[in-house]
């Protein structure tokens, strides 16, 4: 699976918020919190830790074990804090499938935000969930779309989990 950059900062910054972590501490704990929706790699993740301690969003400092291993610890700055809202509040893709993706990765670290950030961010899921159910339902309900039950079964259950989806987000601004 091809992941956004920018989900993967967003989530080794939300990790980092709570404690220091190695690398494989990050990795162990993005699985935790996020393998429903996505599981990037050690690859992945190793040249998101350069890039955000590059933008100085993060730091790390190398800490001997008791059984003299060098290992790096990152722990998220006041610019990483500043980094973690504007990647939560950041336009969403036009793809579905990635969509969807960020959507829930960026709902289960809504907490770190203020309820106007939170209103924001849940209007523009909205706002996306309606597009594509509506773009789902369009090619649905189209009279010069084939008629191919496969594809008729796929669309209705997408129309279903985007209503689905619509709701949950509505419970959340209650």
């Amino acid at each position: 699976m091809c992941y956004s950059k920018f989900m993967i900062d967003l989530m080794i910054l939300f990790v980092l918020l709570k404690r220091d972590l190695t690398m494989y501490a990050i990795k162990k704990h993005i699985a935790d919190k996020f393998a429903p929706f996505t599981n990037p790699s050690f690859g992945a993740i190793k040249p998101a830790l350069v890039r955000l301690e590059k933008t100085k969003s993060i730091t790390s400092s190398k800490v001997m074990s008791e059984g003299g291993k060098l290992s790096a610890f990152y722990s998220i700055t006041d610019s990483g804090m500043k980094e973690l809202r504007s990647l939560l509040l950041e336009p969403f893709s036009k793809n579905p499938l990635q969509f969807i993706s960020d959507a829930k990765v960026k709902l289960s670290c809504a907490s770190f935000l203020s309820s106007d950030d939170l209103k924001q961010m849940l209007e523009n899921i909205k706002a996306g969930a309606y597009l594509h159910k509506n773009n789902a339902q369009k090619i649905l309900e189209d009279e010069y779309t084939p008629n191919d039950f496969y594809q008729k079964i796929v669309l209705d259950n997408t129309v279903c989990e985007y209503k689905n989806f619509i709701s949950m987000i509505e419970g959340f601004e209650k």
